[in-house]
């Protein structure tokens, strides 16, 4: 797990080799073991490494290939199946240097082109100098794990792993006022393939970028949509053990490392049921399987009780942490600097705060449970599209059965049932809801993400999709991958290990959405290996912060920061504003934008 940086001049100049250096030295949490460099005729690869896998000098980057004329490689991420490719390259006639999986990807380019990367299961984000055709080839993995930034300029493009590596080479820092509308009336995040900084994009999952170095062209090209299997006969038997046998070789790929492997235990069944799996596969001769959890001391929103009864239960060793609100006050800063875009809860600073506490125990890789939900149709909102696809006799006993089996109660779930799949009555609602937001800016306000998500309603496998490439699925990984590389942790997610995913998508819904039971599948894969009151549990939680007594302790603060903003006052009206009735999620919003535009300089056009 690294991070890479990459410069390109168009207009003849030389690269900077100072400001490549300072760019790349500004992601050194990324890579604190070594870094390195290439520079071409005209343009640099910077990397940070962050040793995993080959340990020694050998994993070192930029890594050449000699033998494959001399391609270039800077790669952020990990190939879990190396070792398989490895014996396939060997009996195509190649050798190695290495034990590493970078050297992987170099010789999967020689032998199979730019359709290497769907050879490989894993995450990555790589750009790969080919010297005989001058072009530099670049690749996000599947669902967008890895980060990809860049920026198309009439001078140069530059690319890298955060968004501050970039930043440098722009004249002014201005807000997306597209995307930072979004997010701030719809709380929409990470659906488009702009970000919050007006000029820097970042490459979609599933895409490869070719930059012709002749030209100072390129391309994008999608290499990867979700593939739906033929499974949908099946019974629930043979289902859940299919799944099972998937999620189990999922877990055991990525326990491969030169170093120690952890969990992220919240004590909700997607991490549970990944310490579970995991610590009955890890060997170590001199550790226990380590697993972190972030206590909240609200207890309506506090699982420690989960944890510690799956700690035990695992014979794992459970490492606690509980931020105070001194804690959250006094690294609010940091957190959001971090993300670089806003983003939707102070429930982020939890798992922040689990990523430092990796750190202090030298357990360099975590596994966590990102996408359980998306895949298996755990949360509530989904209630609604399996609803919709059921015959009327079906679908009123199912929906006594969501109920029962949930926390939602009949009223609520009528209520989510009506709401999500109506675009105009969610779109009206938004609008009610931020009535101080300027009248331009509201009454022009559309969502075509909105709208298809209400359409997709009507078919659980388009939801789903849509939920993983857009919606849902992209600002986790986001989340995920920023506060675990600022703390020099890699982080590993079976549940999106793409065959296990496209496998649980094509499995039948009625095994997803059992007599009311999200993750029905889940829950029988894993039954006999975590206690029952895990594995049967109705609420989800998450690493929930205590958020009305961290927002209530900040209040003023907010309040004197949102009106301060220069950037709010272009988009609201401050004498419709009534702080004290804006619901918590609306009011961190609006000051994660203000305290986002100081940290960065932001201006808006």
């Amino acid at each position: 797990m690294c991070g890479i940086t990459g410069v390109i001049e168009k207009l003849g100049q030389k690269v900077d080799r100072q400001k490549v250096k300072e760019v790349n030295r500004s992601i050194s949490h990324r890579g604190p073991d070594s870094e390195g460099y290439f520079w071409g005729n005209n343009f640099s690869f910077g990397h940070r490494r962050l040793s995993i896998i080959g340990l020694g000098e050998e994993g070192h980057q930029p890594m050449h290939d000699e033998a494959s004329s001399e391609n270039v490689l800077i790669f952020n991420g990990e190939i879990y199946n190396y070792i398989e490719l490895k014996k396939e390259l060997i009996q195509s006639g190649f050798s190695f240097q290495t034990s590493t999986d970078t050297e992987i990807i170099l010789k999967a380019y020689a032998h199979w082109g730019s359709s290497c990367v769907n050879h490989f299961n894993g995450m990555w984000a790589f750009a790969l100098w080919d010297k005989k055709k001058n072009i530099i080839f670049c690749s996000r993995d599947r669902f967008g794990i890895k980060p990809f930034y860049y920026r198309n300029a009439k001078e140069n493009f530059v690319f890298g792993s955060e968004i501050k590596q970039i930043l440098p080479y722009l004249e002014d820092v201005v807000a997306n006022k597209k995307v930072l509308i979004d997010y701030l009336v719809a709380g929409l995040e990470e659906h488009t393939d702009g970000t919050f900084f007006s000029e820097i994009n970042k490459l979609a999952g599933g895409h490869n970028l070719i930059y012709d170095l002749n030209t100072h062209q390129f391309k994008i090209e999608k290499y990867y949509s979700i593939r739906f299997k033929n499974l949908q006969d099946r019974d629930e038997e043979s289902s859940i053990k299919l799944y099972k046998e998937q999620l189990n070789k999922a877990v055991k790929l990525r326990l491969r490392s030169d170093v120690k492997v952890g969990s992220c235990l919240s004590g909700g069944l997607d991490s549970s049921s990944i310490t579970a799996i995991a610590s009955s596969l890890y060997q170590s001769e001199t550790d226990k399987f380590n697993a972190i959890h972030a206590i909240s001391r609200d207890k309506n929103t506090d699982e420690s009780s989960f944890a510690e009864s799956v700690a035990k239960h695992c014979q794992v060793k459970l490492n606690k942490i509980e931020p105070s609100i001194n804690d959250f006050k006094q690294n609010l800063d940091e957190v959001i600097y971090t993300q670089e875009e806003p983003f939707g809860s102070p429930s982020i600073f939890m798992q922040y705060f689990v990523m430092k506490k990796a750190k202090e125990i030298d357990c360099k890789v975590l596994l966590d449970g990102q996408g359980g939900d998306e895949t298996l149709l755990g949360y509530e909102s989904y209630y609604p599209a399996y609803l919709k696809s059921l015959a009327l006799k079906e679908k009123i006993k199912e929906f006594f059965n969501s109920s029962k089996n949930s926390k939602l109660s009949l009223l609520e779930l009528l209520k989510y049932y009506l709401y999500f799949t109506n675009y105009k009555l969610r779109l009206r609602r938004i609008k009610k809801k931020n009535n101080f937001f300027k009248k331009e800016v509201l009454q022009k306000y559309e969502s075509t993400v909105i709208e298809e998500q209400s359409i997709n309603y009507a078919n659980i496998e388009d939801l789903q999709v849509q939920e993983i490439v857009k919606t849902q699925l992209p600002h986790l990984l986001k989340y995920e991958d920023k506060n675990s590389m600022k703390n020099s942790i890699e982080t590993r997610l079976p549940f999106i290990d793409f065959e296990t995913l496209e496998c649980a998508l094509s499995l039948n819904n009625r095994f997803k959405i059992n007599q009311g039971w999200t993750k029905y599948l889940l829950r029988k894969a894993v039954e006999r290996l975590l206690p029952k009151s895990v594995v049967w549990r109705k609420n989800k939680l998450g690493f929930n912060a205590p958020e009305e007594s961290w927002l209530g302790e900040i209040q003023s603060e907010m309040e004197e920061s949102i009106k301060a903003s220069k950037i709010l006052k272009e988009l609201i009206d401050l004498n419709k504003l009534n702080f004290t009735k804006l619901d918590k999620r609306a009011k961190w919003r609006l000051y994660n934008v203000s305290k986002w535009e100081s940290l960065y300089n932001v201006s808006i056009k």
